[in-house]
């Protein structure tokens, strides 16, 4: 094996030598020969000296029939075979890949399409890079891509990224199979790690690798102008072929398990299928991140990653009422009782983030403001709390008290504001309580329309009308009997 990796890196390191241009400027003539010819060889035999037995199935595309690969699913790092069964085409790898010894050179020989984590611009680069390599005619080899874009463990299909099928050209799909009594090659972000599986591999006597290749899938011109649905299409047509299901999880949920699992919770609680929500709610990758630590966080006194209602009102230092019932069963979007990740990421987006605005911020600060000082006190924080959420009797003061960082027994717009967009959650018993006073004054016009004809055409002023929807004060309270008849203004709002 030792031998056989200097002579790859030798034959690597002959192909490029002297080469003007560096990555940027095809390998041509002799030294692509070389590298299809001699170093695929080499690879081929390497696996073969690993025990790895070889059944290909289907016909290699030539260059204009297919300038991609895609090759699904991704398991191991064993599933570099595919480059050898091709001709060494070139791959998409990290940028830190190209510096390892030995390997590096190998992989440089390859003219891969490297992916820097530090460059910001690095994914549109990349995607850029592998349009102009695929509509070149020819100037640069095939292009062969792991859509998934991680290492799974073959039981479905995840969600395909669009890098492969961004260019709009034909692509042929390539299925891996390791039918073995035992799995030693399976590298995922759970179970063995690379030596480990190196070593179980290499202590059996083979090891059946399986590629087969699909005839070449072309894109109709409606694939063509839309990505997301040509890389669905030939998802499907893998999956078919493979008999497995498919799911629209991506690696962004890998990296959330991961997050999760560092945060003590389980981690199957990072899987929220984030390119589908992200897309329907226009959510990036680090919020929802900072939203697993707020999660993890109200969680972590429960078991199994969810949240309860004792939880929810512990997080929000307020007892369990009517009204906070009301706003949990608006998180809890399928009624089991409990809140997960997903809901919880769902709920701040649709429910409580869309509340959360300055304007709505600065008008729960006046309704507070009884006094229009510029300041609420803990009597005025407390006469709206009480009133919100119909307990008369409540003690807030825990609550305050965080809000009051700088203890001075008032609270300064400043605080508010800070406190509410750290809280988003607060915004919807807020407008909840809104709605409850606009509904209340809406009823008394009622009222008023139903008295006696002398009554019916006394003036009534409409400043008093606004006066009593946007600074409600003790008079206003609403108690718990009350707000039993107006559940309903409120109940519907799950089913967004």
């Amino acid at each position: 094996m030792v031998i056989l990796l200097l002579l790859s890196w030798l034959s690597a390191s002959a192909a490029t030598f002297r080469h003007t241009g560096g990555a940027s400027v095809p390998l041509k003539g002799w030294r692509r020969r070389m590298i299809q010819a001699t170093l695929s060889r080499l690879t081929r035999t390497l696996f073969f000296v690993m025990g790895f037995r070889v059944k290909v199935k289907g016909k290699v595309a030539s260059l204009q029939e297919a300038p991609i690969f895609v090759a699904a699913p991704h398991s191991s790092f064993f599933d570099a075979i595919v480059s050898a069964l091709t001709g060494m085409p070139s791959i998409v790898s990290r940028a830190e890949n190209l510096s390892t010894p030995i390997f590096g050179t190998i992989l440089s020989s390859l003219q891969p399409v490297a992916v820097s984590r530090q460059d910001p611009d690095s994914r549109k680069n990349t995607v850029s890079e592998i349009t102009n390599r695929a509509l070149s005619r020819g100037q640069w080899p095939q292009i062969l891509i792991f859509p998934e874009g991680t290492c799974t463990n073959r039981s479905c299909l995840i969600t395909f990224k669009q890098g492969a099928f961004i260019p709009g050209v034909p692509v042929q799909p390539v299925l891996l199979r390791y039918p073995n009594k035992l799995d030693t090659v399976t590298w995922t972000w759970q179970g063995y790690s690379l030596k480990e599986l190196c070593i179980m591999t290499l202590c059996q006597l083979f090891t059946k690798v399986e590629v087969e290749f699909l005839p070449v899938y072309v894109p109709t011109e409606e694939e063509r102008n839309d990505p997301v649905l040509f890389a669905n299409r030939v998802r499907q047509t893998m999956a078919t072929a493979l008999k497995v299901p498919v799911t629209d999880h991506t690696f962004e949920d890998c990296r959330l398990m991961i997050s999760a699992g560092q945060l003590t919770l389980p981690m199957e609680a990072g899987l929220v299928e984030f390119t589908k929500i992200s897309k329907k709610l226009n959510l990036k990758w680090n919020h929802v991140r900072e939203q697993l630590d707020t999660f993890a966080a109200i969680a972590s006194a429960s078991k199994g990653g969810r949240i309860g209602i004792e939880e929810f009102a512990e997080y929000l230092k307020l007892p369990i009422s009517d009204v906070l019932r009301e706003l949990f069963l608006l998180f809890d979007r399928n009624g089991d009782g409990t809140i997960d990740f997903r809901e919880y990421v769902i709920g701040l987006s649709i429910l409580c983030n869309p509340a959360n605005t300055e304007e709505t911020i600065h008008m729960a600060f006046k309704l507070f403001d009884q006094d229009d000082d510029g300041t609420i006190t803990e009597k005025e924080f407390a006469c709206i709390i009480q009133s919100a959420l119909g307990l008369p009797d409540l003690d807030v003061s825990n609550l305050f008290k965080e809000i009051d960082a700088d203890e001075t027994g008032k609270l300064s717009y400043d605080e508010f504001k800070n406190f509410a967009l750290e809280h988003p959650e607060y915004a919807k018993l807020f407008t909840t309580y809104l709605e409850l006073q606009r509904h209340q004054v809406g009823m008394a016009e009622e009222d008023d329309d139903i008295q006696p004809s002398e009554a019916k055409h006394t003036p009534i002023r409409k400043s008093a009308v606004l006066d009593s929807e946007t600074r409600p004060t003790a008079r206003n309270k609403v108690c718990p009997a009350d707000y039993e008849e107006d559940n309903s203004s409120t109940s519907d709002k799950k089913d967004d």
